[in-house]
């Protein structure tokens, strides 16, 4: 693993299955050093949240260490003065840094800038730490990292994630988007050249019944993300077909669970009846945020300790 969390592709696949399998570890009630221990992160948000700056302040704080929360509004990277001094100043007082930001280039600056650890909590091209607790959770499910994971919706960061865990882990991903809207082809590319090594499947369809046929697990997400607002009433118009809803689950397996990372729009991506189904884990998903980030500091923070 580099120094750096910045996209699932920073982890090979055996470094991938040891914070899974540290995170459950971690849930079942394992020990673990307190490896941020006079340590200080900077936690940068330029969006908003609820489950990644609770579980990385839990997280961070089980670990010994102590954070400071910038919110949207505190430094306007970018805008008030460029992310590349940001980054420099940042690196004289804290330890690391998580950053939820807009623009994937804003992560590879402050790695690029600084010697310090920089973990992407979220970007618009990816969301490697929902991919983990996802995973994590679809593992206490079916007690294998080898399923076939059906993505309803746009192919957007998570999604991205999701097809790069998948391919390293030797799964099937299966997802169905509107025309235009499917994962972005780089990363498609890549996921099919790893799934080539790994015996993984990575499909792409424009029909949510063929991609739920089979599935252990189906996922969704927000049709229109933070950013996108003035696209959403569009988006709206285009992926209604592609709502997650009980009839679409009746050409998935009876057993199949249902998957978001939240928050949900009820009534748009899913409906409200499927989300509080009893097939829904959504919530273990949501739990599962503060054990894989514990991990990934755990990983990166393990071999820095004074």
């Amino acid at each position: 693993m580099t120094k750096d969390y910045l996209s699932v592709l920073d982890l090979n696949r055996q470094e991938l299955i040891q914070i899974l399998e540290e995170s459950l570890r971690i849930k079942r009630g394992a020990e673990y050093p307190r490896v941020l221990q006079g340590k200080h992160l900077a936690l940068i948000f330029e969006k908003p949240s609820l489950r990644t700056r609770v579980t990385f302040e839990v997280a961070i704080r089980r670990l010994g260490g102590d954070l400071t929360y910038l919110a949207p509004g505190d430094i306007r990277l970018g805008v008030r003065e460029p992310v590349e001094d940001v980054g420099r100043n940042l690196e004289r007082w804290v330890d690391g840094i998580v950053a939820r930001v807009f623009q994937h280039e804003t992560l590879e600056t402050l790695a690029r800038v600084t010697r310090i650890p920089v973990i992407n909590a979220l970007s618009d091209r990816e969301h490697p730490c929902q991919a983990l607790a996802d995973y994590m959770t679809i593992y206490e499910y079916a007690r294998t990292w080898k399923v076939h994971l059906a993505f309803i919706g746009d192919g957007n960061n998570v999604a991205t994630s999701l097809m790069l865990m998948t391919a390293l882990l030797g799964g099937t991903f299966v997802i169905a988007s509107p025309k235009g809207y499917e994962p972005p082809r780089k990363y498609v590319e890549k996921a099919r050249e790893i799934a080539q090594q790994t015996g993984a499947e990575i499909r792409i369809t424009h029909d949510p019944r063929e991609a739920v046929k089979g599935a252990h697990f189906v996922y969704t997400d927000v049709w229109a993300s933070m950013g996108q607002e003035q696209e959403a009433e569009e988006r709206r118009r285009v992926f209604q077909p592609y709502q997650v809803n009980r009839e679409l689950l009746s050409y998935a397996p009876e057993d199949a669970r249902v998957m978001h990372c939240l928050p949900a729009h009820r009534g748009e991506e899913i409906t409200a009846d499927v989300l509080e189904s009893s097939r829904s884990v959504v919530l273990d998903q949501a739990e599962n945020r503060l054990y894989t980030e514990m991990a990934v500091l755990l990983r990166l923070f393990a071999r820095r300790r004074r």
